[in-house]
């Protein structure tokens, strides 16, 4: 399970890094692209907000942390403005992600987890299928500005 967590974490933190600050908050709602119906999508900014705090909804009844105060929905924290603290507030949520992982075993993954239905290992492999497919419209929304996403670079540029 950490090795999954280790992948998506780098292939999601490289997409977030990689997108210039006066692009972070790009939509593809505003290009106008016929047939594409765009309206009301999140930006990337609040993808990367939403990876991470899902992270958080999903991790910690793993690991009994407690959701920081500040996240009130899947949109992360209003507080949030600048690319720098966005990036840190993931990279903090997968942290928590390696601790969760880290309290798995084969007796308790079975066990429904403290706040919910979910069985343990079901609440940590969503959180990796959930934030892959937040990843594959981040990479979207670099190559429609042009960037080429680095787990791609080398391999099909």
């Amino acid at each position: 399970m950490d090795r999954e967590i280790s992948t998506l974490e780098k292939e999601i933190v490289e997409a977030a890094e990689v997108m210039p600050e006066d692009k972070f908050n790009f939509s593809p709602e505003n290009l106008n692209i016929p047939g594409g119906d765009y309206k009301g999508v999140r930006t990337f900014a609040l993808q990367v907000k939403h990876v991470a705090a899902s992270n958080y909804f999903l991790w910690s009844p793993l690991t009994g942390d407690k959701i920081p105060e500040d996240i009130k929905d899947g949109n992360g924290s209003e507080n949030l403005k600048i690319k720098a603290d966005t990036v840190k507030f993931l990279k903090d949520s997968f942290a928590l992600g390696h601790n969760a992982a880290a309290t798995l075993t084969t007796e308790n993954m079975m066990q429904t987890a403290k706040s919910g239905k979910s069985s343990r290992l079901h609440l940590a492999t969503f959180a990796v299928a959930h934030a892959f497919d937040h990843y594959g419209q981040m990479v979207e929304y670099l190559r429609m500005n042009g960037i080429v996403p680095p787990a791609s670079r080398g391999r099909f540029d």
